[in-house]
């Protein structure tokens, strides 16, 4: 994972919730910018495939009217609030609060299966998306794996407001290295003793030459593996895939980031 260039705050990225959530203005054909990429982006989300080139043109009204007219709405081939509001609701569906616990452990379980639901993915190029800007904090592009912000960004969440146990961040290494110093981090590896590990917690998958460059939510425990929730990961278990996906993985080969008794 490249460098931290990053953190999201304490809460959890309130300024890119609203940019990516407010409606821009009324976008119709011969319309251009960036207003118009985010629409092309959450019509591929949807299925429907475009060049996302900011480009209102025939290609794109053609895919809105498909969407409204699979969607129940006015076909009309504008995009008004109503139609914008449609395309962005599984984004809108991550951020609804859940009624919690108050325990990190319990909550974070739950945001992430909220999130799972939702299929977040890139869309329009590596690293890119409004679902990668969301988990980064606004940022996206190969520069910016998403996973260890994924994890920080549900975490966020499920802390309501309160400070995390570790330093949140968008970078694998800067996650082990603060919980190093605040007696969070355990060395997996065989005979790791799963009972150290709570729900909530992160594994922290070993980089070769030192480190790691991977990270994800642990929602499940059994003897010897854990079942994960993780970002940027796909079916194989890839550190630089395209999606937020639930694996199980053993052990062996992991650290943790551990929630405090």
């Amino acid at each position: 994972m490249p460098p931290t260039v990053l953190s999201p705050p304490a809460s959890f990225a309130a300024p890119v919730v609203v940019r990516e959530t407010r409606f821009p203005t009324p976008l119709a054909r011969d319309a251009t910018g960036e207003a118009v990429r985010h629409v092309q982006e959450w019509l591929t989300f949807h299925g429907l495939g475009l060049k996302i080139d900011g480009e209102f043109g025939t290609a794109t009204e053609t895919a809105v009217l498909a969407f409204q007219k699979r969607s129940s709405l006015p076909v009309t081939g504008r995009v008004d609030e109503t139609t914008f509001d449609a395309m962005i609701a599984p984004l809108s569906a991550v951020l609804r609060p859940i009624n919690g616990t108050g325990v990190l452990s319990k909550d974070a379980p739950r945001y992430a299966e909220q999130h799972l639901a939702q299929r977040p993915r890139e869309i329009g190029g590596e690293n890119c998306g409004p679902w990668v800007r969301l988990y980064m904090n606004g940022a996206e592009g190969v520069n910016f794996p998403w996973c260890a912000g994924f994890a920080c960004f549900v975490l966020n969440q499920a802390s309501a407001g309160a400070p995390l146990p570790f330093v949140p961040s968008v970078s694998c290494d800067e996650i082990g290295i603060h919980a190093k110093d605040r007696g969070l981090f355990r060395e997996g590896g065989p005979g790791f003793d799963t009972s150290q590990l709570k729900t909530g917690s992160l594994f922290l998958v070993r980089r070769p030459q030192g480190g790691w460059h991977h990270t994800g939510i642990v929602v499940g425990i059994a003897n010897g593996a854990i079942t994960t929730i993780e970002g940027n990961t796909n079916d194989s278990g890839s550190r630089e895939g395209f999606e937020v996906c639930r694996r199980v993985r053993a052990t062996t080969t992991l650290d943790f980031v551990v929630l405090p008794v």
